[in-house]
């Protein structure tokens, strides 16, 4: 008996509504995250995201989806940052420049719920666009090591430990407000070569 071959639905793409509601879902709990933490009130998201709690849950179903979608999205868009300011300019140490000020626009320090087990660190895409970005900030960094402007004791943890503390917002308690690209700068002015000291090893 022949078997009549069922044909294959192809999937619809997801409406225009759909899709700018789940970037607004997921810009609100980064900036959230980047202020108080992981644990933040998923109504509070819904809020800043100006949504209701079912459209956040109907894109998201729980906690941890959320989180992994705001890891994955920070490390893309940082990836992406990254690859720009190679393509964009062939001073090394500008370019090395413009990553630093654009992953700091990107919030990277909403990346700091990884420090507390908030998501599936093994997950395949999170892995690939981890590598992605390393291997491309590694190449801003080689560049600017040949060139002889970069001291030769950094390496891609301090750029990025940097950034993350650099550009999370201060408790209430503190008084003092500047604008993070003042530090920054600051930062960047220190990775400098030739470097006027040595960096005290780890541990």
């Amino acid at each position: 008996m022949d078997v009549v071959a069922t044909p294959r639905r192809t999937p619809r793409k997801p409406r225009a509504d759909a899709v700018r509601n789940r970037e607004r879902i997921v810009t609100a709990a980064r900036d959230l995250f980047t202020e108080v933490g992981s644990q933040a009130p998923i109504d509070e998201v819904a809020r800043r995201a100006g949504i209701g709690n079912a459209t956040v849950y109907r894109h998201f179903p729980d906690r941890d989806a959320l989180i992994l979608a705001v890891v994955r999205g920070v490390l893309k868009r940082t990836g992406d940052r990254a690859e720009d300011a190679i393509s964009q300019t062939d001073d090394p140490f500008e370019a090395l420049s413009r990553f630093v000020h654009a992953a700091a626009d990107e919030q990277i320090g909403a990346m700091c719920v990884m420090l507390d087990g908030a998501f599936d660190a093994d997950d395949p895409e999170v892995r690939a666009l981890e590598s992605r970005l390393i291997d491309r900030v590694e190449t801003i960094m080689a560049r600017a090591r040949r060139a002889g402007v970069l001291r030769p004791d950094i390496d891609f943890g301090d750029i990025i430990i940097a950034i993350s503390q650099l550009t999370r917002p201060l408790p209430d308690l503190v008084s003092i407000r500047r604008a993070p690209r003042r530090h920054l700068q600051l930062f960047l002015d220190g990775l400098r070569a030739p470097a006027p000291s040595t960096l005290p090893a780890e541990g």
